[in-house]
């Protein structure tokens, strides 16, 4: 397995629910990026099980089926554990023991007031998630980061007053007992949004997304059910790409054409069922290597464990180092 990372190198942390398989949306949204990172970084990525009972406690059961089919597809999009230390949350128990010497000093009102908490309470209404778990998961997160003293946080704008909760604990910690946990940064990236087949932001919850393990028939099935211009009634009807969801998908995936597709809609030189055609053929191009590597790590369950239990091992050592500087400080 792998060599130790270089220490030499600044250390990054990023971790991810698992929620099976993951969709196009998971791939340019957080892989890609965290593909190029591990490159230049010290890159700790975590299957975040801890967090996924937070609310989907009721669907314990599916989180170990669910980190399976994630690390698949995590391997697949060209994470490498030679290069990132790739592991489960809870084989590290530092992160829980983390998480409760953070809790004693860490105000209520700074949960709270987090922005992902009202919005998940608003947009999870009617599922029963007032549990102490739900309010402290921004404290779970920051004992995530702090365990392994990142010096960054690959993050989008929308997710910086998590990382501020974060610096704001660490902060604390170093007033009350002394300088020991670094304050992260944030290391911002140009995320682009992919909508779903029906508009909407491509999520599991609408159900309008395609997962990166979809067959070429389902590609084309639902790049063929896809909403496009909805004033588009014939062929010979002038189009507006800006309003189309396939248009989205030829700038994202099909950039070298894409100029050029636009013009012909607008001036009816094609039709929505060729342009989508265009669409499902360069996402099957581009994620056949995925899916013929995923398809040989399913037959390799032996090296999938050792994968993880080696990155489980790393990063526990790391993290022991962490909590018995944070220990010391206290004077536990």
């Amino acid at each position: 397995m792998a060599e130790e990372i270089s220490t030499s190198k600044q250390t990054i942390v990023s971790g991810a629910r698992p929620s099976g398989k993951l969709h196009l949306g998971n791939y340019i949204g957080a892989l890609q990026n965290w593909k190029e990172l591990q490159e230049s970084y010290r890159c700790y990525y975590f299957i975040a099980d801890w967090h996924a009972l937070t609310t989907g406690y009721a669907e314990a059961h599916e989180v170990a089926g669910s980190s399976r089919e994630m690390l698949l597809d995590w391997l697949s999009a060209g994470l490498d554990p030679e290069k990132a230390v790739l592991f489960r949350q809870s084989r590290v128990k530092e992160h829980a023991e983390l998480f409760l010497l953070l809790a004693m000093i860490t105000p209520i009102s700074w949960l709270e007031r987090c922005p992902t908490f009202k919005e998940q309470l608003r947009e999870l209404e009617g599922k029963e998630i007032n549990n102490y778990g739900f309010l402290g998961y921004p404290l779970l997160q920051a004992a995530d980061i702090l365990a392994y003293r990142a010096d960054a946080v690959p993050v989008g704008e929308d997710q910086l007053p998590h990382l501020e909760i974060t610096r704001e604990v660490a902060r604390r910690f170093n007033y009350l007992y002394g300088a020991t946990l670094p304050e992260p940064e944030a290391l911002l990236g140009k995320y682009p949004l992919l909508p779903g087949i029906d508009s909407r932001k491509m999520s599991k919850s609408y159900d309008n997304y395609i997962a990166l393990s979809d067959p070429p028939e389902t590609i084309r099935e639902k790049v063929r059910r896809m909403i496009t211009d909805p004033q588009r009634v014939r062929k010979n009807d002038p189009g507006r790409p800006e309003v189309c969801t396939v248009y989205r998908f030829q700038e994202i995936f099909n950039p070298a054409e894409a100029e050029q597709l636009g013009e012909a809609c607008r001036t009816a030189g094609i039709g929505c069922v060729g342009c989508k055609e265009i669409a499902a053929r360069k996402l099957i191009e581009m994620m056949a290597p995925l899916h013929e590597k995923r398809r040989l790590l399913e037959q390799q369950p032996a090296y999938l464990e050792e994968v993880l239990l080696e990155g489980e091992k790393r990063a526990g050592k790391e993290a022991r180092a962490t909590l018995e500087a944070v220990r010391g400080a206290m004077g536990l």
